[in-house]
């Protein structure tokens, strides 16, 4: 009697192991998948170490927004979007890189048929100017950042030494539709300043990251690394908090965890 309780026993667990992990594998595929920033491209809206949970229901559902963790299997294996709703300029989105096939976030700022540029580093949507108000300079230690050990780039020169203060300009951008967010810029002579007039195709999207002048974007073709123009079926979610901080290697050093950015809004 007592072997088959313990064997009774054995049974029940193995069977809430098992829903647990079908339940936590279907959470995390259809509604919220965790999102850590691993390279400085969102400065200063999202630093490197930023945890955060993608939403998922924002856009709908397609076979990039619901595969199953850590394979290519999709729990929607359909070619157009379910479900879905159209972003808003100034989302900041993740999505399935088309040719790298990794998760990338950046700010979308063109939809379909939007003209988009930039000259001298200021966006020009529809040949309109989005405003640009300077705010301040952020700073940051000239040091190894992150897991993948980057040192970030400067507007104070590339000779700030190890341990010295890299400064960039600080903006704030207002889009057509009066959403305002922060751009960081080191100069305006580079050739992501200075591009020609980009159409978005219908379907598609153009996005961008806040860091300008350190960021592989749309102003930059797939064929050399780039995003170019983001199709709609690749979105995976919106980014709408910050769950926590870290500013060290890695997510368990909790005593790195940055006090300031707990459960924050991203704008």
């Amino acid at each position: 009697m007592a072997k088959d309780t313990s064997e009774g026993g054995i049974v029940e667990t193995i069977k809430t192991v098992f829903w647990a992990l079908v339940i936590a594998i279907g959470f995390r595929s259809i509604f919220f998948q965790p999102f850590w920033i691993p390279s400085e491209s969102m400065k200063d809206t999202l630093l490197i170490g930023d945890f955060l949970f993608v939403n998922k229901m924002a856009y709908g559902y397609s076979r990039y927004s619901c595969e199953i963790p850590f394979t290519t299997i999709s729990l929607c294996p359909f070619g157009d979007r379910f479900l879905g709703s159209e972003p808003e300029r100034g989302d900041v989105v993740v999505f399935r890189h088309p040719t790298a096939g990794t998760d990338y976030i950046k700010r979308l700022i063109g939809l379909p048929g939007d003209k988009i540029q930039m000259k001298e580093g200021v966006l020009y949507i529809n040949g309109a100017a989005a405003p640009q108000v300077p705010d301040g300079v952020f700073e940051e230690v000239m040091e190894p950042q992150g897991p993948m050990r980057n040192r970030p780039r400067c507007e104070n020169g590339a000779a700030v030494g190890e341990g010295g203060i890299c400064t960039k300009s600080r903006f704030i951008e207002t889009l057509p539709e009066g959403r305002s967010h922060h751009v960081l810029n080191i100069d305006k002579a580079g050739a992501a300043d200075n591009t020609d007039v980009f159409t978005v195709p219908e379907g598609n999207y153009f996005v961008m990251g806040d860091n300008r002048d350190n960021s592989t974007d749309s102003r930059f073709s797939q064929a050399v690394g780039g995003v170019g123009y983001l199709p709609a079926e690749f979105l995976i979610g919106r980014a709408d908090r910050i769950i926590f901080s870290s500013a060290g290697t890695s997510l368990f050093y909790f005593w790195t965890w940055r006090s300031d950015r707990f459960f924050k809004a991203i704008e």
